[in-house]
């Protein structure tokens, strides 16, 4: 396996590749200040091999990189972690210690389910969305593309939140949340939207947190 990134969530997915016994052949980054990580050589991005994860917490930065490689991409799940086999894992998602995924959910491609997150049965989650540490997503819950839910929020079952939004920690989401914003609390709201085309991860110097 190879990793795109030698950042902190790069060391996270080091220690889960190592619980599954994967070998991991070498990291790529072009900004990295070391040689190496962990003891894996860390080397320059010019001619990329698979398989592949991108271990890059930016959402809007994994997809960037993620569509810009035509190799093939793995995916890795902790031995600690749930998964029902009646859910779906897409390519190049990660699924960190302690996370459930339960029966019928659809994990899209290059997401991260971190630690200690539960997905329950039904529930669809977007390509490159980021559900965080201890939140938990109720049945028949939908997420958008490159949608961040925070670490410790719960969504109450059969909730619809949009593509590349951000719900902060801690938050209570009891009703749907749109497309393109940032919402917070208990009983979530919105807060404020974003610039659509600033905040649109295919443009150059796009971030899904940008504010209108």
């Amino acid at each position: 396996m190879y990793l795109y990134g030698a950042s902190g969530h790069a060391k996270v997915i080091i220690d889960l590749l190592e619980a599954q016994g994967i070998p991991i052949d070498a990291l790529y980054d072009d900004r990295a200040s070391s040689s190496e990580l962990f003891g894996y050589p860390i080397l320059r991005p010019v001619r990329v091999e698979g398989p592949l994860i991108v271990s890059i917490g930016d959402n809007a930065v994994r997809k960037r990189i993620a569509e810009a490689r035509s190799c093939a991409f793995g995916t890795a799940i902790h031995l600690s972690a749930v998964v029902s086999p009646r859910a779906a894992i897409g390519a190049g998602t990660v699924v960190m210690q302690g996370a459930v995924v339960q029966s019928d959910a659809r994990i899209g491609r290059h997401c991260i389910v971190n630690t200690g997150a539960t997905v329950d049965h039904e529930c669809t989650i977007g390509d490159y969305a980021h559900i965080s540490p201890n939140a938990s997503l109720c049945g028949n819950v939908s997420v958008g593309e490159g949608t961040q839910i925070g670490a410790g929020s719960v969504v109450v079952p059969g909730i619809r939140i949009g593509k590349w939004s951000l719900v902060c920690a801690g938050s209570v989401v009891t009703r749907d949340i749109p497309d393109y914003c940032v919402a917070a609390g208990n009983r979530c709201k919105v807060l404020r939207t974003m610039n659509k085309e600033r905040c649109n991860p295919d443009l150059e110097g796009g971030g899904f947190l940008t504010p209108e």
